[in-house]
């Protein structure tokens, strides 16, 4: 697998996991009432998903896939704007 195909995996998982965030807060608030902890509980689930995002980098030079400058996006990069390497072709990973 090529690391822009992890990484596409990785933003399919973090868009799951919104869905389920999103889910959940709306579970506990009808079940319970408005209440702050359901809030902090999907970002603190969001956060331990999102964690391995920082691993895939450009095997080339290791500039992060997700960032755009200093601006972090929810789908990967399929060219390396730094270096320019194909990260998608089977040779990148």
């Amino acid at each position: 697998m090529t690391v822009y195909s992890l990484a596409v995996r990785h933003a399919r998982l973090m868009g799951a996991a919104m869905l389920a965030a999103f889910l959940f807060v709306i579970t506990i608030d009808r079940m319970f009432g408005h209440t702050s902890w359901a809030f902090a509980g999907a970002i603190i689930m969001l956060v331990l998903v999102n964690a391995r995002m920082r691993l895939f980098n450009c095997p080339n030079c290791g500039k992060n896939l997700f960032f755009r400058g200093i601006f972090a996006v929810p789908w990967p990069n399929r060219t390396c704007t730094k270096c320019g390497m194909e990260l998608d072709k089977k040779d990148a990973g």
